[in-house]
């Protein structure tokens, strides 16, 4: 069982890097149309309005896009002065309850997402400068944070299957 566990964690890490890929390229098109922005309005004397709407619009996914990845990384600030006193089997149980709560909370927005997306898509709104379908920018929420969920999942599924590390243990040890 674990190691079929740990196969399907590599299996979804190969879609939350690709995720990452995607909000680093969208993050690059947000740099180089701001920039034309700002020349535009100051160089040129001639605002564009697209880019604020763009810019706007863009900023929702590419702030969902990267939680999965900040989670492979352990990138996620933790204050540990206080777990770091309780024995091994406390620490696990801490682990396992934070990851817990990130799943349910993922759980909860990716079914937000999710609704928001069918809504979205079923009304044919779009936005109001670009008419851009807003089912695109939502559709592409609701993926992270549906691939953020299921890592998730199997992040503490691993946590609950991997024995308490002992306190004198180096890391990597278990």
């Amino acid at each position: 069982m674990p190691n079929m566990i740990d196969r399907a964690t590599k299996a979804v890490e190969w879609v939350v890097v690709a995720l990452a890929v995607l909000g680093s390229a969208i993050i690059v098109i947000q740099m180089v149309w701001i920039s034309y922005g700002v020349f535009m309005r100051y160089v040129i004397g001639q605002p564009d309005r697209m880019v604020t709407e763009a810019t706007a619009l863009l900023l929702f996914p590419v702030a969902l896009v990267g939680l999965a990845y900040a989670m492979r990384e352990n990138s996620y600030p933790r204050v540990t002065l206080l777990t770091d006193m309780f024995s091994p089997a406390a620490q696990k149980f801490v682990a396992l309850m934070n990851g817990a709560i990130m799943a349910l909370i993922g759980v909860f927005f990716s079914i937000t997402t999710i609704n928001a997306t069918i809504r979205a898509f079923n009304s044919g709104s779009s936005s109001e400068i670009l008419s851009w379908p807003r089912y695109l920018f939502w559709g592409i929420a609701a993926f992270a944070l549906t691939v953020f969920t299921f890592y998730a999942i199997l992040r503490l599924v691993q946590i609950a299957l991997r024995p308490a590390r002992p306190k004198d243990a180096p890391d990597g040890m278990v």
